[in-house]
């Protein structure tokens, strides 16, 4: 487990630094499920489904490691932009886009110092980044994606289900400062969280994919599509 390097009155700290998430993406050639090309199965849904809110346009994508979601939100049509803390992860994304042949403009920063244009996203996207925040960075997160998003704009989240993540209370978190390697989140969790701000459209246990699917999706993790207000000013 990661100690974490933080101040609990300063939320922009992160927990694992740049140089550790450098050492996971090293080597790509472990057995590691999100390290291969496919796209998220609870994307591919949303982003085909008529009728799910999601309008083609601006696309973020935070936490997006080897760029397996944002090469797909390309091919779908959107402009796309990702995040990442590990330069090896963005290597590793510009690569396969460019053999993919799609464009993603690609940035290297903690999600907390990335400066976000308000209103400006139709879709803010993340697959593992939440359940990596420490309890105190809750509040900011979630300000910082409805303050991307524009009004009608949607958030996409694949976190840590209880039996994915680590166990740890937040109480455990503070007083350990580990996350164990990612907090789990109950379905009250989620919407506690996410539905004072958002209209929670699904929230569901992601569907496990054959290895030939071309879909990745596994059953120890939460998919939640959000919408932004119509009527918000910003």
């Amino acid at each position: 487990m990661t100690s974490l390097d933080f101040n609990p009155t300063n939320p922009r700290r992160s927990d694992r630094q740049g140089d550790w998430w450098d050492g996971f993406y090293a080597d790509r050639s472990k057995a590691v499920p999100f390290f291969g090309p496919a796209p998220d199965e609870c994307l591919v849904e949303w982003v085909s489904q008529e009728g799910a809110h999601i309008k083609r346009g601006a696309a973020l994508d935070l936490g997006c490691g080897n760029g397996r979601n944002a090469i797909f939100l390309a091919r779908a049509g959107f402009a796309v932009e990702g995040v990442d803390y590990s330069q090896e992860a963005l290597k590793w994304a510009a690569q396969r886009a460019a053999e993919a042949g799609v464009a993603v403009s690609l940035h290297h920063s903690s999600v907390f110092d990335l400066s976000i244009p308000a209103a400006s996203y139709e879709l803010v996207y993340d697959s593992g980044c939440f359940h990596h925040l420490a309890p105190h960075q809750r509040e900011l997160y979630v300000q910082l994606v409805w303050a991307a998003l524009k009004p009608g704009g949607c958030f996409g989240l694949v976190c840590f289900r209880p039996e994915g993540g680590s166990g740890l209370s937040d109480e455990q978190v503070l007083e350990s400062k580990t996350l164990g390697g990612g907090l789990g989140y109950s379905e009250a969790a989620l919407r506690a969280i996410w539905g004072p701000s958002f209209r929670i459209r699904s929230l569901r246990q992601m569907r496990s994919q054959a290895c030939d699917s071309g879909l990745f999706g596994q059953s120890f993790l939460w998919v939640m599509l959000a919408q932004k207000p119509i009527s918000a000013t910003a």
